[in-house]
């Protein structure tokens, strides 16, 4: 195996594993479940401290 299969071999595994890790992070930020808790954060600027 040469260099220029392990650089292609490499590229698209990371390929891979990048576009796994964004669907992961896609999913767990659009889950219903998070819906409160983002609203909640969004409005920490708006709060009082009074």
């Amino acid at each position: 195996m040469n260099l220029e299969t392990v650089n292609a071999i490499l590229t698209s595994v990371w390929t891979v594993w990048a576009v796994l890790i964004f669907a992961g992070i896609f999913f767990w930020a659009w889950r219903p479940a998070n819906r409160m808790r983002f609203e909640k954060d969004a409005r920490i600027p708006l709060n009082d401290e009074d």
